[in-house]
């Protein structure tokens, strides 16, 4: 007590410590105003008396202890909805307040704030969220269409049990497992998870590196009703901890460095961790939990953090069946197939559609140094009919294959080749089909929130050579729906649709899309609009149908440059130049105030600074809009995961530091 008085009534100690928590998030102004109505030991009285009020400890007689413990259960009484908005650095009232709370009320919505911290208020556009969360309780919510139950995700393990070919193949560590095998483990790791307590709906960090280990216990934690948060390491240390904590998962499974890390770092230090070795050891006998409902939720799964920080994605059961079907019709996957996935997280669908499946040997947070040798021997080892691989990777398994298209047999088995994560040049299909000459070349577009979308192959892309529109990714596949809506169109009050050639914002509809964001209710909200009386999900990229109906990608709604002639796209500008000057790299960024912005256009080349005369003549020749600056940069700043995107919004600040004089930082 003689403490508490010292540094909450006679100092302003606690007053100014308080305002100190929000860092450079809120100005001077705002913490003069904070400390204003505390000037004086007497004005402090109530701040000193607050603090007393709480108790540190429970089980100690605080005088609080009682009403505090009727009020926590009364919260499970209140009928009228509630929004938290919470900040997600808060140091005090950290996340685990946040869950608390939300699994008291019995109608609540979260919208957590990542960057802002204990004064939330002041630090984040509280009142923007909340004024929409009001317009929003009034608006009946639409149903949700239910079509008949898809079979589960591991049904393929159930009915391939006695199959002793492989099921899983890991170059890197050269070990594999048969179907038998994989189901056998798959229901191990279910019975042990639910001895040692884990329940339906508990989230559960994956935090396995890619392998056989991550199979057996992401299907694992589906079969015991666990819902699987897989954040994948190309997202770097700092992301991958920041999507964890966001979640807030009750476990963590992983071997021991990363789950030290998970309690170290404080990504999940109220998690129970579990060793993955252990999983891997788990012997049967234990009974297997009831089957999930497909309304359940399964998965957290996290954007690749290209235009800003990573997002969880929440999907249910029927959502991640449904995307498993969508995939086996639209490339007529059959058990005869055989999958090679350069991408880890793509691996996880082979189980689910029943085909054999192999990792190349191959870092996950480099996917770019992918050989054409270990490509070709994970397609040895299981004969593989598909590959999936990110533009990069293909681009590099151009460059290690050479000349000689006899030497890759495995390579040369394919029937299919698949690459997406950003648009794939189809100079690199070109190449990759003189190696894969049997293939056909697919580039599915889609999200993390929605995949597949629609698809073209490499036919199809030579028939839409002009690049002018942008990137054709074909057709809608079956099952899915395309909406070009304008830009910065209101939800509340929407326009029509736009017409056939008009650019706008892409908006998707299908069995597939995912549930919304995890503690995210206003991007969840912004994101689902109602139309018609169908929820659809605007994807954030731009762009338009042709009189054909195939979609063309004009890039990202948060790149386009607001130019006093009218909005321009970034991508139709980067192809022209990327085709027209035989280069991989180019960003087209605005830089000016909005409205009035300049087109910048930035090459990677071996210099950074002002393009020479000749190059940006040249630019400006293929470019059908003002250009006010040419541009090179030695290395564009790209996202871990495809090592394709380009991260446009560093680009341009770069540009704009360059442009102006001032020195500035490589991005």
């Amino acid at each position: 007590a003689p403490l508490r008085d010292v540094v909450c009534r006679r100092t302003p100690v606690f007053v100014g410590g308080t305002t100190l928590l929000s860092g450079r998030k809120i100005s001077g102004r705002d913490r003069r105003a904070f400390r204003a109505p505390y000037r004086c030991a007497a004005s402090r009285a109530a701040i000193a008396d607050f603090v007393g009020d709480v108790p540190l400890r429970r089980g100690v007689g605080h005088p609080s202890d009682e009403p505090l413990a009727a009020v926590a259960e009364r919260l499970g009484t209140v009928t009228a909805p509630v929004l938290l908005a919470w900040g997600g650095r808060d140091p005090v009232f950290d996340d685990d307040f946040a869950a608390d709370l939300a699994s008291r009320f019995p109608n609540v919505a979260l919208h957590r704030f990542p960057a802002a911290s204990h004064l939330v208020m002041a630090e984040a556009d509280v009142a923007g969220v909340v004024e929409r969360w009001l317009t929003d309780l009034g608006r009946p919510a639409p149903d949700s269409p239910v079509g008949p139950p898809a079979a589960p995700l591991w049904a393929a393990l159930e009915r391939r049990r006695e199959d002793t070919t492989i099921a899983f193949a890991d170059d890197a560590t050269d070990t594999e497992l048969t179907w038998a095998d994989l189901a056998a483990r798959v229901d191990a790791v279910a019975a042990e998870l639910r001895r040692r307590g884990l329940q339906a709906g508990d989230r559960v960090a994956m935090l396995v590196p890619p392998g056989i280990d991550l199979v057996a216990a992401v299907y694992g934690v589906w079969r015991a009703g666990g819902v699987t948060v897989v954040a994948d390491r190309g997202l770097g240390l700092r992301g991958l901890g920041a999507a964890v904590r966001s979640v807030r998962p009750a476990w963590v499974i992983g071997p021991n460095r990363a789950r030290a890390a998970a309690t170290v770092l404080r990504w999940a230090p109220r998690a129970t961790t579990i060793d993955v070795a252990d999983l891997a050891s788990a012997t049967s006998g234990g009974p297997l939990p009831a089957v999930p409902d497909p309304d359940d939720h399964a998965a957290i799964l996290f954007t690749s953090g290209a235009t800003g920080p990573a997002k969880g994605v929440r999907y249910r059961h029927r959502q991640l069946a449904a995307q498993r079907d969508a995939l086996a019709a639209t490339y007529d996957i059959g058990d005869e197939d055989r999958l090679v996935a350069a991408f880890a997280p793509f691996a996880l669908y082979g189980p689910a559609l029943g085909v054999p499946t192999a990792l190349p040997d191959c870092d996950v947070t480099t996917p770019g140094e992918l050989t054409a040798a270990a490509l070709d021997a994970a397609c040895l080892r299981v004969g593989a009919t598909m590959a999936f691989a990110s533009p990069a990777a293909l681009a590099n398994v151009v460059a290690t294959a050479g000349r000689d298209s006899r030497r890759w047999a495995g390579i040369g088995g394919l029937r299919t080749v698949f690459s997406a994560g950003a648009p794939v040049p189809a100079e690199t299909l070109r190449a990759v089909a003189v190696h894969a000459s049997a293939a056909t070349l697919h580039t599915p577009y889609g999200m993390t929130e929605a995949l597949p979308v629609a698809d073209i192959d490499l036919t199809e892309i030579e028939e839409a050579a002009d690049c002018t529109g942008g990137v054709c990714v074909g057709q809608p596949v079956d099952g899915a729906r395309v909406r070009i809506m304008p830009l910065g169109f209101d939800a509340a009050t929407p326009p029509d649709a736009l017409a056939a050639e008009r650019t706008g914002e892409i908006l998707v509809d299908a069995a597939w899309v995912s549930d919304g964001y995890a503690g995210l209710w206003a991007l969840e909200h912004a994101a689902r609009p109602v139309l018609d009386g169908v929820v659809w999900h605007r994807s954030g990229d731009v762009g338009h149908l042709d009189t054909t109906g195939r979609l063309w990608v004009e890039g990202r709604v948060v790149h386009v440059i607001a130019s006093g002639h009218g909005p321009i796209t970034p991508v139709p500008v980067e192809r022209a130049v990327e085709v027209g000057l035989d280069r991989t790299r180019v960003a087209a960024v605005g830089v000016g105030p909005e409205g009035v912005q300049q087109l910048v256009v930035v090459l990677e080349d071996d210099h950074d600074g002002l393009a020479p005369a000749e190059l940006a003549a040249a630019v400006r020749e293929l470019v059908d809009h003002p250009v006010a600056a040419v541009l090179t940069l030695s290395e564009m700043p790209v996202d871990i995961r495809h090592n394709a995107k380009i991260d446009r919004t560093a680009v341009s600040r770069w540009a704009q530091d360059v442009l102006a004089g001032r020195a500035a930082r490589r991005p």
